[in-house]
């Protein structure tokens, strides 16, 4: 992209979510120049996570229609606002839903991780407005939680963005915005798993097998992961379970499988995925 593109518009190709529940459609739109505090990306790469799905198939508010859905992304910063000094034209980075203003009480403590400060909707944080339009008609596209990466290019808030190496694949950054923060997040900082302690993780897709990463790279001693599917034993054995447990396999005995199998009672119990899981284990 030309440099004298920084100031105008850019037109390119998006997935549009026009109807709830309906095929996203391929749109030609308008991505507006960052205003103060915002940095225009070019996608490199984006991942389907399931709050995508959910919010495609909302019909009433939370869910708006027309929108740009998806979150998890790695791009190359395109152009920037004023008062940008985190992050420069050329950069890496990975767009995050979860903004980090710096002076709200939330982002001030060491016990949270929301931001109040610039809270997640449906327009930019700072004054809910979007940054996209249809190219043909000019009507506008919601934006979504703050990202908006199922398209070639999207604004997002600097509070929302985290430089990263330029060596980084793309296509495993992109994991990093969502699904693997939020599991690898949940072991390290809200539970704060102790080395040779005992951990069970119900569920074991993108945050669950997260979760065991993160268990490990805490020290745990056991890791018990629990998951309907057969096929999540061997891809959790890689990324750090040392026990898998199927409830398929164990009859009406799954929560004594669980106690049977560790030395002592598990310190932190995580559950994940959809609520058939949690419900069924």
């Amino acid at each position: 992209m030309e440099q004298n593109t920084a100031t105008k518009p850019i037109r390119c190709k998006a997935a549009v979510s026009k109807v709830a529940g309906q095929p996203l459609e391929m749109e030609e739109v308008e991505v507006a120049p960052p205003r103060a505090h915002e940095v225009r990306i070019r996608i490199l790469c984006t991942s389907l996570c399931h709050t995508d799905v959910t919010f495609w198939r909302m019909k009433d508010f939370p869910g708006q229609h027309p929108i740009i859905l998806g979150h998890e992304a790695a791009g190359v910063v395109e152009s920037v606002g004023e008062h940008v000094h985190e992050v420069a034209v050329g950069d890496t980075v990975v767009p995050v839903f979860s903004a980090q203003c710096g002076d709200c009480p939330d982002c001030l403590s060491d016990r949270s991780n929301i931001c109040s400060g610039l809270p997640a909707g449906l327009g930019m944080p700072r004054d809910g407005t979007t940054r996209f339009s249809f190219a043909a008609t000019g009507e506008p596209i919601h934006n979504f939680i703050g990202v908006s990466s199922f398209t070639e290019y999207t604004v997002v808030d600097v509070s929302n963005v985290v430089r990263i190496g330029p060596g980084v694949p793309p296509e495993k950054a992109c994991l990093l915005s969502c699904g693997v923060s939020t599991g690898v997040g949940a072991a390290w900082k809200v539970a704060a798993v102790e080395p040779g302690s005992s951990v069970a993780v119900f569920g074991l897709g993108v945050v669950g097998l997260a979760v065991a990463q993160g268990c490990r790279m805490r020290g745990a001693k056991q890791i018990i992961g629990v998951d309907l599917n057969p096929e999540k034993r061997d891809i959790g054995k890689r990324l750090g379970i040392t026990d898998f447990i199927n409830p398929n396999d164990t009859g009406e005995k799954a929560v004594s499988e669980v106690r049977f199998r560790i030395d002592r009672p598990a310190r932190q119990v995580h559950f994940l995925g959809t609520v058939l899981i949690y419900y069924t284990t």
